[in-house]
């Protein structure tokens, strides 16, 4: 399934702006209490908890913000791909998403942690994991989820391979996530992770939004207190932002 690309637009687009709005709104994306320490011991100016897109009416808006960034991002796709555990409902709902709000209708997979014995067996879960697949997760940190999911993937090019489905080649075409935080993966790396992950597997990283996308979007709102939100964003921006 292909999706249509977008016209290239500098601003905002108008689901960015929804995202964020419902992030701010929701506590997702908090300033309150900074500096928030990151796992990796930094302190952020800001913290973004992807974990409380928890109820119906949030996943239903996140869903359709990661649709429209698919849409836009022009990436041409057969079936999504959640990883266990939080990528299951955002693949989900971001295929409902797609053929309620753009017509188009493509399967979607996950996968178990420990495979079933019974039943239909196995470690994946839904349509066939086969074509170009465009995995949906919330955040990448070290990238070690998306190498897991890459492994998922390359094991069922091999499964579909052994029984002559020749037409159907599988491979990852892409990653959809919550936030590209814009920051160096390592105190020594110039490059974040998702530039990492984009060079080691030669496939685009869509983010729903940026780190870039979100001091747009606080300096949009005016105030005395945004204002020194964005003085700290765009401080650790100039410490950990990556080239």
């Amino acid at each position: 399934m292909s999706a249509p690309k977008s016209k290239d637009n500098t601003a905002l687009e108008a689901y960015q702006t929804s995202y964020l709005s419902l992030s701010l709104s929701s506590g997702i994306l908090s300033f309150d209490g900074a500096p928030y320490t990151l796992k990796s011991g930094r302190k952020s100016p800001y913290f973004f908890n992807a974990g409380l897109f928890n109820t119906g009416t949030k996943i239903d808006a996140v869903a359709s913000c990661y649709a429209s960034a698919i849409v836009n991002s022009g990436v041409q796709f057969d079936v999504l791909f959640g990883p266990a555990y939080k990528g299951i409902p955002l693949a989900a709902c971001t295929a409902l998403a797609l053929s309620r709000d753009h017509g188009i209708d493509v399967g979607f997979c996950y996968n178990r942690k420990e495979a079933k014995t019974h039943g239909e067996g196995g470690t994946l879960v839904g349509a066939p994991l086969q074509g170009r697949v465009l995995v949906i997760d919330d955040v990448m940190t070290a990238g070690t989820a998306i190498g897991e999911a890459v492994s998922i993937i390359e094991n069922a090019a091999k499964t579909n391979a052994a029984k002559g489905d020749a037409a159907a080649e599988t491979k990852m075409v892409g990653i959809v996530i919550a936030l590209d935080r814009q920051e160096r993966a390592t105190e020594e790396s110039p490059e974040s992770t998702v530039s990492m992950v984009q060079r080691r597997y030669g496939v685009p990283v869509v983010p729903v939004v940026t780190l870039a996308d979100i001091i747009t979007y606080i300096e949009s709102l005016g105030g005395e207190d945004n204002e020194k939100a964005i003085q700290g964003m765009k401080e650790y921006r100039q410490k950990y932002g990556a080239q």
